[in-house]
């Protein structure tokens, strides 16, 4: 099993120093790529101050100008709110600066809230159907000259300028739904899934969906499946408390943007109330200590243990959660020193690639 490392630029108060923020997500990314993490993976998200994300391209050349080895993660564009030539120049671009270190992962969306500003009109559930039209556009204007008159996006005779470097450049979906499954197999993506706190239930339903989707379609999947979790090691009571203290007010926010419950305010969502969360007990302290990459290296080496045994290929440490950036830090230390060695074999490999 191979290690990849998720971060965004997380603000949670206006008392917190953007350049420090800034800082901190480099300094994370280093770590992993001294490592041997495979990907580093950046979001696409507008207008909210705990994932500052307006475009991961960005993002990635500064990490990329700053790492030797790392892949440099798309996690993922939202389809919707791009022109297929703006994005595969944008990505193509990555590839070119980066030396071919580009992963391209294309998605649909969260936040209805962020649709109803980026693009007023869509509704999320249905922003799928510009993502299964973008992604063919982006490969064609990849190879050359193309014109494309589809339902969403309509252009003369166009290319991409630059060409990637990498004369095939690995694609990603986010997929959760059996549809979604069902594109990645069919068209030969790489798969990255989020059970967000849900339990080991949840993963493998997400395994049976891939299994399915792989029988539907009579051919075997080659691809890369990836699972992302929220993530924290520690050692100590108080570092313990901190990370869960820190899970349930993310949380909280999170629940505000999914529910639309709640105002945000210059860029900060109000918490949600967790006893309106409760209800499926997504924010229970010993749930989320369960359900999550949380515990010392030794509980957390046998979670990823059994996402191996499930048949997940690459784990995605996911850092941000509001948590203190020393003690993010400090997490993530304990995972490369603690609990990599256990997977010597994934670490070896990444090097390798």
């Amino acid at each position: 099993m191979k290690f990849h490392l998720a971060i965004n630029l997380e603000r949670m108060s206006p008392e917190t120093d953007m350049k420090a923020v800034r800082d901190h997500t480099l300094e994370m990314v280093k770590m992993a790529d001294e490592a041997g993490f495979e990907i580093a993976w950046a979001a696409e998200h507008h207008a909210i101050e705990m994932t500052i994300a307006p475009n991961p391209f960005q993002m990635l050349t500064w990490w990329g100008e700053h790492t030797s080895s790392i892949r440099l993660g798309v996690g993922v564009v939202n389809a919707a709110y791009w022109h297929p030539i703006n994005l595969a120049g944008e990505a193509a671009l990555l590839d070119l600066l980066s030396d071919g270190r580009l992963e391209f992962g294309i998605g649909s969306g969260a936040y209805q809230r962020e649709f109803d500003r980026m693009k007023p009109g869509l509704d999320q559930r249905d922003s799928w159907r510009y993502m299964q039209e973008m992604l063919p556009v982006v490969q064609k204007l990849w190879e050359g000259d193309y014109a494309h008159d589809g339902e969403f996006w309509q252009f003369p005779t166009a290319t991409s300028c630059p060409k990637p470097v990498q004369e095939r450049v690995p694609v990603w979906v986010a997929a959760r739904a059996p549809i979604t499954f069902d594109y990645a197999v069919e068209h030969g993506c790489n798969i990255m899934s989020w059970p967000l706190t849900m339990p080991m239930a949840e993963a493998e339903t997400y395994r049976q969906r891939l299994d399915d989707a792989v029988a539907k379609h009579g051919k075997g999947f080659d691809g890369t499946w990836a699972l992302m979790r929220h993530s924290a090691v520690y050692e100590t009571s108080e570092d313990r408390e901190e990370a869960l203290r820190s899970i349930r007010h993310v949380l909280a926010q999170f629940g505000n943007l999914m529910m639309k419950k709640g105002e945000v305010v210059n860029g900060f969502p109000e918490e949600v109330p967790l006893e309106e969360l409760d209800g499926n007990a997504r924010v229970d302290p010993a749930m989320l200590e369960e359900n999550l990459l949380f515990g010392d290296p030794e509980t957390v080496t046998e979670k990823l243990r059994a996402y191996e045994a499930l048949g997940v290929d690459a784990f995605i440490y996911y850092a941000s959660m509001g948590m203190d950036m020393e003690q993010q830090k400090r997490s993530l230390r304990l995972f490369i020193d603690k609990v990599m060695p256990a997977f010597a074999d994934a670490k070896e490999m990444a090097h390798a690639g």
